[in-house]
């Protein structure tokens, strides 16, 4: 097996194509030593992922990212690889990224970046110790390295 990545867009368009959102979950699988996974991100409508939300995790309305770890965990190998599903409602990346002061494409990858790190095993408390917490530091990381900046930006689209 090696990294694969399906992207489908359910009800919802993303600014980020989908050849990027694969280049981005493949970077982060091998910073993150991860040489076997089958990833599949959808991203789908602001009622879809409030659905998802109420049905798994018994919370009320939309959320950006909501992703499922299937797999084996942070190693995946070809006799245990890393399976996860990831959902993204890009219109509330959109609002988040104007109340943020953010790029919609940024705000995108570092969902993507969050949902394959939660698929990984990685995981943050709820409320204001989110954003200093180990998990989140190494998200921003990974959003500013090079690789993910070659593809966010690349020209690139297959």
């Amino acid at each position: 097996m090696s990294i694969i990545v399906d992207v489908a867009a359910d009800g919802a368009r993303s600014p980020l194509a989908s050849a990027r959102v694969k280049r981005v979950v493949t970077a982060v699988l091998r910073a993150e030593g991860v040489r076997d996974a089958l990833v599949s991100i959808a991203f789908v409508s602001a009622r879809e992922i409030a659905r998802l939300n109420k049905r798994h995790l018994a919370h009320a309305g939309p959320t950006d990212v909501i992703s499922f770890g299937l797999g084996a965990g942070k190693n995946g190998s070809a006799a245990h690889p890393v399976i996860g599903d990831i959902y993204i409602a890009p219109d509330v990346a959109r609002a988040n990224a104007m109340r943020f002061a953010r790029g919609v494409r940024e705000e995108l990858a570092r969902l993507v970046i969050h949902g394959t790190l939660h698929i990984l095993g990685h995981d943050h408390p709820n409320g204001t110790d989110r954003t200093t917490s180990p998990m989140w530091r190494r998200q921003e990381r990974l959003l500013s390295s090079a690789a993910i900046r070659r593809a966010i930006s690349s020209a690139r689209e297959s």
